[in-house]
C-alpha cells in the first residue's frame, strides 16, 4: 500500500509535508534558533536575516522560532483530536448500526441533531464554558467531529452488515464485537480514513481559529493562530510577516485533506484493481495481446491477383 500511496502526486505531497511537520515538531523539543517567547524591543520588525530567518514581530520575537515551537501544538492537536474522533465515531457507529431497532433510530435522531452544530461553534462554546486551553480544544473538536464520522459511516456500516460474509460470520457464532472488529471496521477503513484526515485538518483549523480569537491555547503555548492574530494587526505595514503562519496553516491543512484521499485510493481494493486492470494490456488466453480488434475490423478482404475470391 505504501508503494501505491507514494505513486500518486497527492500522496507524495501529503507524506512529505506531514513528515516534515513531525520532524520539525521533534526538533523543536530540543532546539529552536532563538527563545520563541523572548521579546527584544531593540530588534522589532527586522527583516529575514541569518540571525532571524523569517524576521521579528512587533515585540522583537523571532518568528521562525515561534513557528517551529508551534509545530508541537499543531501535531498534538491533530493527533489528539483524531484519536478522540476515531473512538467516538466507531462507538457511535456501532451503536447506531448493530443494536436494537429503537436504539438505532434514537441514535440516528441524536446524530442528526448534534451534526447540525458546526465544529468551530461547538469548540467555542466549550472553551467559553471551561476556559481556553489546548486540552479543551482537542476534546471539543474530537467529540464534534466524532459525531460527523458516525453519521457519515452509519450507512456504509449498515450496508456491510447486510453482506453475505457478515451473515456467514454471525451464523458461525461470531458475536457483535467480533463482527465489528473483524469485518465491519476493516471494510469501512477507507471511509474512516478520509473522515479522520478531515477531522485532523478541521482540528488544525479550529485550533488556529480559536487561538486567533483568543479562545485557544494559553499565552504560554506557541500557536500559529496566536501568531497570526498578533501579526495581522500590522499587515498593512509589514505584509510579509503574516505570510509565514498563514502559509504554514494552509499547507498542513491541505496535506491532511489530501492524505485521506490518497490513503483511500491506495487501500480500497476496488480502486487498486481497476488501476491494475487499466495498466495491464489486453491479453487473450495465451497471455499475448488480444487480437479481437483485428478480427472485428471491417477492412475489405485481400485477394491474390488471378484468384477469384
Amino acid at each position: 500500500m505504501i508503494r501505491r500511496l507514494v505513486s500518486r502526486p497527492t500522496g507524495v505531497f501529503a507524506v512529505v509535508v506531514l513528515g516534515l511537520l513531525v520532524v520539525l515538531a521533534a526538533v523543536s523539543l530540543v532546539w529552536t534558533p532563538q527563545n520563541p517567547f523572548r521579546a527584544d524591543p531593540f530588534h522589532q520588525w527586522e527583516g529575514p536575516s541569518a540571525a532571524h530567518w523569517f524576521g521579528t514581530d512587533a515585540a522583537g520575537r523571532d518568528i521562525a522560532s515561534y513557528l517551529l515551537a508551534g509545530t508541537r501544538t499543531t501535531v498534538l492537536v491533530a493527533v489528539g483530536s483524531g484519536v478522540i474522533a476515531s473512538i467516538v465515531g466507531i462507538v457511535l457507529t456501532a451503536i447506531g448500526s448493530l443494536t436494537a431497532r429503537w436504539v438505532r433510530e434514537g441514535t440516528a435522531v441524536l446524530l442528526d441533531i448534534l451534526v447540525a452544530f458546526p465544529t468551530l461553534l461547538t469548540a467555542m462554546l466549550l472553551t467559553a464554558v471551561f476556559g481556553g486551553s489546548l486540552g479543551v480544544v482537542i476534546v471539543s473538536v474530537g467529540l464534534s467531529f466524532g459525531v460527523t464520522i458516525a453519521r457519515v459511516a452509519r450507512g456504509e456500516i449498515r450496508r456491510i452488515a447486510r453482506s453475505d460474509y457478515v451473515t456467514a460470520a454471525r451464523a458461525s457464532g461470531v458475536g457483535g464485537a467480533g463482527v465489528l472488529v473483524r469485518h465491519l471496521v476493516p471494510n469501512a477503513a477507507p471511509l474512516f480514513t478520509v473522515q479522520l484526515s478531515l477531522a485532523m485538518a478541521t482540528a488544525v483549523l479550529a485550533e488556529a481559529g480559536l487561538s486567533y480569537l483568543g479562545y485557544g491555547a494559553g499565552s504560554d503555548t506557541a500557536s500559529w493562530g496566536t501568531l497570526l492574530a498578533d501579526l495581522q494587526t500590522y499587515i498593512g505595514v509589514h505584509p510579509w510577516s503574516a505570510t509565514w503562519p498563514g502559509a504554514a496553516i494552509a499547507l498542513v491543512v491541505a496535506a491532511l485533506s489530501l492524505l485521506g484521499d490518497a490513503v483511500r485510493d491506495a487501500a480500497d481494493p476496488r480502486l487498486t484493481t481497476n488501476d491494475r486492470a487499466s495498466d495491464r494490456p489486453a491479453t487473450g488466453g495465451t497471455g499475448r495481446p488480444d487480437r479481437i480488434d483485428r478480427i472485428n475490423r471491417t477492412d475489405p478482404p485481400t485477394t491474390t491477383p488471378g484468384v477469384t475470391a
